[in-house]
């Protein structure tokens, strides 16, 4: 889908940037030939042919085909770096719908806009089904749209249109769409910039205290003072903090992972925000059902809301302290090539990834490279402060990768109960394992790449949705005003209520 016509005007890179541009040597405004940019595309193209292993899994051969040709068509003049990455690329990519296939910007681009404050669109949204919440203005003299006001429409375009309008340029499991619904939440002015461009100003409509609709104009936020050319400022005390090495490793791992308690409910509250490495999440696991079982812990509740994935072993590790019988990762993890060829060079870490392809598969019957330490391998329930009590994990979107394939390992164990939202990681399965990057030569834009295509361990049917929570939690506008955490209490509600030990 290609956005036209004014008010759909693309990002205006030019503003301000001129002497950032000339300071660091990346011009965002820069214009690249459009044969350039067809080269890059058509580069991405044949290597996700001749690689992705679930190019045509939800959108038929001929689909995907229609769908790359009209994009590559659309490539009729010489387009910035950010125009061609969200006008070509990324609803080129997203009828895969594969989560873990995406794109993002150079290297240089990153560099340039890390510390940059832009102009965009001034609110923060919480945005689901058909209600939009303001969560944040950054117009802080505006006394009109604070935080809790329902916004009905932007530009004339109600929530649900805004959606279809912007779901198309992010990547899913399938049809688990609602990890879309966080990403606008959590950066609604970024996705509004990019997909639809700077406006001067923003018809926007609001429902006022006595639930009248309203309409005002929001001017476009633009930092004060030229901030947006201005480094990042250290915040008072921050260089002294940053002396302090174990303060700082503390609150980087607690923010990573964290462990508590509430006394009054025998209860532990455990939050692990990624599977990824750099928690130390063995030792925190070992440390952690070590203190639940000294204190007689009868209750568990396991935040991965936030948990986008990361590392397997750090979610089948935290499963054997939970499961009561031995389980297994996938009934199928393929490949369709063992090697990288003359391709190598476009992926980063090809020389790693391509040893583990080479010696880590071997070929089956139906001509794929099973990765067969994951089809065959069978975690045991751990011994040592093993958890038997009542546990509830909470989940959302952002549920994905690596934590569905741990929700999908408890869910069905009686004194495992999932609360909140479906997960946006795929039920059946989903592509990932060595998921490295395409870096285009033209523009510098990486793409994701997985390599391998997995398939849940005693897997539902293929439906592309996420794996469904026991107990629906929603967003509630009024919780969204009040900060109130409803799956959080929903858990605390069972555990009052004695659930499971009558």
């Amino acid at each position: 889908m290609l956005l036209s016509g004014t008010w759909l005007a693309p990002l205006a890179i030019v503003f301000l940037f001129g002497c950032a541009s000339t300071i660091t040597g990346y011009d965002p405004s820069r214009k690249i030939e459009a044969e350039k940019l067809r080269e890059d595309f058509d580069i991405m193209r044949h290597l996700m042919e001749k690689f992705h292993p679930s190019l045509y899994w939800y959108t038929p051969k001929d689909s995907m085909d229609g769908c790359f040709e009209r994009y590559r068509s659309a490539i009729t003049d010489s387009m910035t770096e950010q125009q061609f990455g969200f006008r070509i690329l990324a609803p080129s990519i997203t009828p895969i719908r594969c989560g873990h296939t995406s794109f993002s910007f150079s290297k240089r681009y990153n560099r340039f806009f890390r510390d940059l404050s832009l102009p965009s669109f001034p609110l923060y949204l919480k945005i689901w089904g058909d209600t939009m919440i303001v969560i944040r203005n950054l117009d802080k003299n505006d006394s009109v749209i604070i935080k809790g006001t329902q916004i009905t429409r932007i530009n004339g375009m109600d929530a649900r249109a805004l959606q279809d309008t912007m779901f198309p340029y992010m990547p899913t499991d399938g049809y688990s769409t609602n990890i879309n619904n966080i990403r606008l939440s959590s950066a609604f002015p970024y996705y509004h910039r990019n997909i639809f461009g700077l406006q001067k100003s923003y018809p926007v409509s609001y429902l006022d205290s006595s639930g009248q609709e309203k309409n005002t104009i929001l001017p476009v936020f633009r930092p004060k003072d030229d901030s947006s050319l201005q480094a990042r400022k250290p915040a008072p005390g921050e260089a002294a903090w940053k002396k302090e090495k174990k303060t700082t490793r503390k609150v980087r791992l607690e923010m990573f992972r964290s462990l508590g308690f509430d006394s009054s409910r025998s209860s532990a509250i455990m939050t692990i925000n990624s599977f990824d490495d750099g928690g130390n999440l063995f030792a925190f696991y070992r440390r952690s059902f070590h203190q639940i079982s000294k204190r007689g812990i009868r209750n568990l509740v396991i935040d991965i809301r936030s948990n986008g994935g990361g590392k397997v072993n750090n979610y089948t590790q935290l499963a054997r302290y939970l499961m009561n019988k031995g389980f297994k990762v996938a009934d199928s993890a393929y490949a369709v090539r063992n090697s990288f060829g003359k391709d190598g060079p476009f992926f980063t870490g090809h020389f790693l990834n391509g040893i583990g392809l080479a010696f880590l598969t071997s070929r089956k019957g139906d001509s794929l490279y099973h990765f067969r330490w994951w089809e065959n391998k069978e975690f045991l329930p751990k011994k040592k402060d093993h958890f038997n009590g009542k546990v509830f994990v909470l989940v959302n979107g952002p549920t994905f990768s690596a934590s569905t394939l741990f929700c999908h390992t408890v869910h069905d164990q009686g004194n495992i109960k999932l609360i909140g939202e479906e997960t946006g990681g795929g039920h059946y399965g989903n592509n990932g394992l060595m998921i490295p990057n395409i870096t285009l030569p033209n523009t510098g834009i990486r793409v994701r790449m997985p390599l391998f295509r997995i398939i849940q361990y005693n897997h539902p049917s293929k439906d592309g949705r996420g794996i469904m929570p026991d107990y629906p939690v929603g967003p509630h506008a009024d919780a969204v005003r009040k900060g109130i955490d409803l799956k959080m209490q929903k858990a605390n509600e069972l555990i009052d209520a004695g659930y499971l030990y009558e």
